[in-house]
Parts: C-alpha cells; structure tokens; sequence
C-alpha cells in the first residue's frame, strides 16, 4: 500500500469518526433548546390605564425580549379573566398562568400575607423589605405560607419597592386622629385592621371601583397608592384634599407569580428569565416612579386644584399606636407571630446599620434648598 493511500484512508477513518461525535453530541443537546416557545397567559390585578399596569408592562416586556423564541407572556389587564382579588385563586388552578399583583390582595385568606406587601412600619423602605425577602428569610416564609398553609400552587418572586403611600383623599379637612371615628374609607390588607382598631368604618375594594365608590357616596375618604395612579384613576375629580404621609402603608412591593407546576416544567434558563426580569423590573420601577410620581403631584396642585397637606402628627402617632395593637392581636397566629419576628429582627440589624452608617439626606436638602419646606 503507498503511502498516499495509507493517508487517504487514515484521513477518512478519521472524518468518520468526527462526524459520528458530533452526531453524538447533538444527541446528547437538551432537546428543549430548540422546543417551541411557551406562551402563558399572564393577568395584572390593575386597571390597563393605571401606572401600575404599566409596571407589568414593563416586567413582560424583560421577559418577552430575554426570552426570545423561548418564552412569552401575553399581558391582560384586571378583570380580563378573574378580578384583581380572584387572581391567586386563578394562578394556582391554572385558569390563568401567572399574574403580576400585590401579597396583600390575599389578606383575606390569610392576615400574614399583607406582612409580604404592607408590612409594619418598623423604621424600614420598601428596599430594606425586599432585602429581607431575598436575604433574610422572606421568601421561604412566603413560600410556607401560600403552599403549605394555603395549599395554593404559586411560584412567586417580589419586585417593586413602592415608598410611603398617601393617607389619601377626603371629603372635609382632617385636623386630629379623633375626626376618623366613624369614617367610611377605602383600604386594603392589614390597614383595614389598623384602621378598625382606631374606629374608622373600613371597606376593602379592588383600585378600579375606589373614585366610583367615593363619587356615589358610599365612602367618606380612600386611599390608593402614589400620585400617579390616583391622577389617572380620576381621584382629583371626587376630591381636592390630598393628605401625603401614613404609617397605614408605609412600604410595599409588588408580587409577580406563576402557577407551580407550570413553572417547575420550565427548562432552567428560562425560570431564570422570569426571576432576574422580576429583579430588573424592580430598579427600573423605582427610577420610574421617582419621575412619574413627583411630576404628577406638581400637575395635580397645578391645574388640578389639588391641595397636598401633611398628615397631622396626632393621625401618625394614632396609626403607630394603632400597629402595635394590630400585631399584638394578630401574633396570637404562630405563623403570623414568626413573620413579624423574622421581620424584627431584619429591620433592627439593617435599618439600625443604615442610620449609624448614612450620613443625614434631610440635613442635606435643607442646606442646598433652604426655602422648600
């Protein structure tokens, strides 16, 4: 055999076996790499106008770009399949694939699952609560609470950090904590209890049939959440009296879910593309709203007639002491009991480290903006 022929066949023999690892190893791909793109159906518990809304826009948007032929979600507004508060209930049996809302939505299921949305004002933001959920225990807590105490089939991540909400609209002028007995006001989650405990006549209603409510009569005052989405739920043209500052909801996040099964079945890269959308949404949110809110309460006190006042201090020292009541009753619940521990705890390390860390940002301001009050 020549030496030209030896090297023909050698090259050959190995171009066979080249090509024969190769098809090995396309056998070997995840065959769900090249899987048809999973399509779920994924509800907001907001009307399609609110801001809110527009944060699940937002959210879908990270997820349908980041996805790409893998994975989408087709985003619904409230009421388009169930109502806001039906929304959980609607995950969890697989009605609706997934939903972006808020934990407190659920407090009529449970009083704890309002600590996951408007929990107490322990001296903590909405930022802090979120650190809490991802690093302090938070999210097993959620996890037990809707799965085992529940037994709903949810898969939730938590997004959104939201800053302090407005006391809300009224009617007439509220000089002292003493004039809410009696008040027919709108909230939700565990501010429904605050508020009983200080007498007020609570109703708890979704955010799409608050003005209309308090536009027939049937409430006195209402809060909502920020100044956007009360603009553009027509709050200015019900009421002109704006009280800015609460204790009642002084931090909450928003709660993105999906249905369990559905998601367990997902292909590892594409839960990891509805996790970090939910944690990229939340930055972008909290920039958002720092441009979105402000504008919208200068606009409002501009060619609104809006007049924005400060809560009066007897109100704040009436909720706080108010909250303590709150907890006190509802930890009688051990697994309610352990939240708020678990939430203690969290807030006297961190926020007890932000204020002996953090120079003073309100010393700064009125130094550089000495006439803004």
């Amino acid at each position: 055999m020549t030496d030209a022929t030896k090297n023909r066949r050698k090259f050959l023999k190995t171009a066979a076996i080249g090509t024969a690892a190769v098809g090995v190893g396309t056998i070997a791909m995840p065959n769900v790499s090249r899987a048809q793109t999973v399509t779920w159906r994924f509800q907001s518990t907001w009307p399609q106008r609110d801001i809110f809304h527009e944060f699940a826009q937002d959210y879908v948007r990270r997820v349908n770009e980041m996805g790409g032929t893998r994975l989408r979600l087709d985003l619904l507004a409230a009421g388009a399949v169930v109502g806001a508060f039906q929304l959980v209930d609607a995950v969890s049996a697989g009605a609706l694939d997934g939903g972006h809302g808020v934990a407190a939505y659920w407090y009529g299921k449970n009083k704890a699952a309002s600590l996951f949305g408007t929990a107490a004002p322990l001296g903590w933001t909405a930022n802090e609560m979120l650190g809490w959920i991802h690093y302090g225990g938070g999210q097993d807590l959620y996890n037990d609470l809707m799965r085992n105490q529940l037994r709903l089939r949810t898969q939730s991540f938590f997004t959104g950090p939201m800053p302090s909400q407005p006391f809300g609209w009224f009617r007439r002028e509220i000089t002292d904590a003493a004039q809410l007995r009696g008040l027919r006001y709108r909230t939700v989650g565990l501010a429904a209890d605050l508020y009983q405990a200080m007498g007020v006549a609570v109703t708890i209603l979704p955010g799409g049939e608050v003005v209309p409510a308090m536009d027939r009569g049937l409430i006195d005052a209402a809060e909502f959440n920020n100044p956007s989405s009360d603009r553009v739920l027509g709050f200015p043209d019900v009421s002109k009296l704006y009280y800015l500052q609460s204790y009642h909801q002084a931090l909450e996040c928003f709660e993105v879910q999906f249905n369990l099964q559905k998601f367990d079945a997902l292909a590892a890269e594409q839960k990891a593309v509805l996790r970090y959308a939910a944690e990229a949404a939340s930055a972008d949110m909290s920039w958002k709203a720092m441009d979105r809110y402000s504008k919208d309460l200068g606009e409002m006190r501009a060619t609104q007639g809006v007049r924005a006042i400060k809560t009066p201090d007897s109100v704040l020292q009436a909720q706080l002491a108010a909250w303590n009541t709150v907890i006190s009753s509802l930890s009688a619940d051990p697994f309610f009991k352990r939240v708020v521990d678990s939430q203690l705890a969290w807030s006297e390390r961190v926020v007890g480290f932000r204020r002996e860390y953090e120079v003073s940002t309100e010393v700064a301001f009125r130094h550089f903006f000495p006439n803004r009050t």
